[in-house]
């Protein structure tokens, strides 16, 4: 294997965080600011890009660094080691509420492409790397749009999915349609496209955007029901007006309401 072997344990119902065991000179890298915890004799290093083997020397690391940028992530990664003798552990934290996905690449061929967003750490060896959309529509139309996140080596890498996350299991031929903004990721066999939806009234009046993704087998679709934008969303839609308390949500019993729950300054 070209990635450290690292065992794993996943705590928590909705905000879930992940424990790393690391043995002797193993090491784990991971997004910046998703770290938690470590134990001591655990060494933390930045480092730019992935800090796989294939992003050797100057060139190839300043290369690893751009990918990067155009993933809309930083420059740089955190990769954590363990210089002591014996079993030490690192944790990671989900950063929204949801499930935390592990994925043996060794399952999936060696690769896999998620959200921009949805990674969250990896055995050291894993190359975090970009695919580019080669179908206009799905760049321009597709929620992503034409930059996903590629996962590749023969490691464990973690991925995080908002809500409650489905495994979908395509068989050759078989078509699933899901929200743009729904797709984790998927294993390098699935046809990855858009769709319009179609008909007047569902496009002026659906409520669910212009476009759906298509997501055909054979392979396995990791789908979640609470995406990062959706939340955001609501509860920006849910913010007070004008930078001031919002006195009861617009009803016309809100100042009252104000006086009954003791706060009665206007």
């Amino acid at each position: 294997m070209t990635a450290h072997e690292i065992d794993y344990r996943i705590y928590g119902e909705e905000m879930q965080f992940v424990e790393i065991e690391l043995d002797p000179q193993e090491g784990v890298i991971a997004e910046s600011g998703s770290f938690m915890m470590m134990d001591d004799g655990v060494k933390m290093e930045t480092i730019f890009g992935d800090g796989s083997k294939k992003d050797s020397g100057f060139l190839g690391k300043i290369l690893g660094a751009g990918k990067r940028i155009l993933t809309g992530e930083s420059l740089f990664m955190i990769a954590f080691y363990n210089n002591v003798v014996g079993k030490r552990n690192v944790s990671f934290a989900s950063p929204y509420p949801g499930k935390i996905i592990p994925i043996d690449l060794t399952e999936f061929g060696g690769k896999f492409i998620c959200q921009k967003d949805a990674f969250l750490c990896a055995a050291k060896g894993v190359s975090v790397g970009i695919e580019f959309s080669k179908r206009l529509g799905r760049g321009l139309f597709g929620g992503e749009g034409f930059i996903m996140q590629k996962l590749e080596g023969d490691g464990m890498a973690f991925v995080h999915a908002g809500g409650t996350m489905a495994k979908k299991e395509l068989a050759a031929g078989e078509t699933l349609r899901v929200d743009t903004g729904c797709i984790v990721g998927f294993t390098q066999g699935i046809d990855y496209d858009i769709e319009f939806i179609g008909g007047f009234k569902n496009t002026v009046f659906g409520g669910e955007g212009l476009f759906f993704a298509k997501l055909q087998g054979p392979g396995t679709v990791f789908v979640q029901s609470l995406p990062f934008s959706r939340l955001a969303g609501r509860v920006l839609a849910s913010a007070p007006r004008g930078g001031g308390k919002d006195k009861g949500e617009g009803s016309i019993l809100g100042g009252l309401g104000d006086l009954l729950d003791g706060d009665n300054r206007f």
